[in-house]
């Protein structure tokens, strides 16, 4: 399938980064783990030959090979001394780190990683297509997709 279309959607999706980052700030993610979720997610357009099914969706198949560096970025913040919440119990990060290498936990917290990062790309691409539509565009860009 050719990007095409993804190139005539750059300002909309400049706009809609700007407009998201609030959203991103109240999820799990940091804005460098959302920067590294958006690089392994392609947005494309189901059924784009027909306007009433239309719809953008984030493709999110390439997310587990970031989840390592998802935890990756984690470690280090954590190590700076930049983990969130803040809480006294500073045991929390040493047992964790025990049941991790234990191979205790480390598979759902995967999974529910990859989770909430599947639901915020598709909430992007929801917001992606409304601008487009707001901007009388998601018809020609459908139309280029189709093609």
């Amino acid at each position: 399938m050719g990007t095409e279309w993804t190139d005539r959607i750059v300002s909309e999706r400049m706009t809609v980064d700007r407009e998201f980052s609030t959203r991103v700030q109240s999820s799990r993610f940091s804005s460098q783990e959302w920067s590294l979720i958006m690089t392994a997610t392609e947005f494309e357009i189901e059924n784009p030959e027909d306007l009433e099914t239309a719809r953008m969706v984030a493709n999110t198949d390439k997310i587990d090979q970031i989840l390592p560096e998802l935890e990756n970025v984690r470690s280090q913040v954590g190590a700076m001394g930049g983990a969130p919440g803040g809480s006294n119990d500073s045991g929390g990060g040493v047992l964790d780190s025990i049941k991790g290498a234990l191979g205790m936990g480390g598979e759902s917290s995967h999974d529910a990683e990859r989770e909430a990062a599947e639901a915020l790309t598709q909430e992007y691409a929801e917001k992606l297509q409304a601008r487009l539509e707001e901007n009388g565009r998601w018809e020609g860009i459908c139309a280029t997709a189709a093609e």
